[in-house]
């Protein structure tokens, strides 16, 4: 009986914990919930079917890198609960105007293709998506609970 006491504890203390940043480094598949100074929670996670680089237009497959926000949630997703991402910033409405592209748009963090969760063992071993940023659903669900609306986050190359 402690340690369900303490587990429920440990539980409520995380969901209590007020996220102030959520960070992703590329190059090491890593997402971190950061409070201030202290990671809250770490993930593995995986990106576009062509990760290296800066998203630069839509249909590349890049997932973004620079500080943007979590601007809202999406429980209605073909894939299990997502959040929106702020991409495309100006900066990056600028260069793909300059380029005649589109920027693209709709990058979310978000977990499995809906009904496909149970292949997250497998899925979440290589770069699947077309420039989001996915989890395993368990992972999406403590995501959800942790991070809110308006936190920022900061994707590292």
């Amino acid at each position: 009986m402690r340690h369900a006491c303490f587990l429920i504890l440990l539980f409520s203390h995380l969901s209590l914990a007020e996220v102030t940043l959520v960070k992703v480094d590329k190059s090491l598949n890593t997402m971190y919930i950061i409070n201030g100074d202290k990671i809250v929670e770490k993930f593995h996670v995986v990106f576009g079917k062509n990760p290296v680089g800066h998203k630069q237009q839509e249909g590349d497959q890049r997932t973004p890198e620079g500080r943007y926000f979590l601007d809202y949630k999406k429980e209605d997703s073909s894939f299990y609960r997502a959040m929106h991402i702020s991409y495309p910033n100006k900066k990056d409405k600028e260069n793909a105007k300059k380029n005649g592209v589109s920027p693209g748009g709709l990058i979310m963090i978000h977990g499995q293709k809906n009904g496909f969760g149970w292949l997250s063992y497998i899925t979440q071993k290589f770069n699947w998506t077309d420039g989001c940023i996915a989890l395993s659903n368990k992972e999406m669900d403590t995501f959800m609970e942790l991070v809110k609306v308006g936190t920022p986050i900061e994707i590292d190359p």
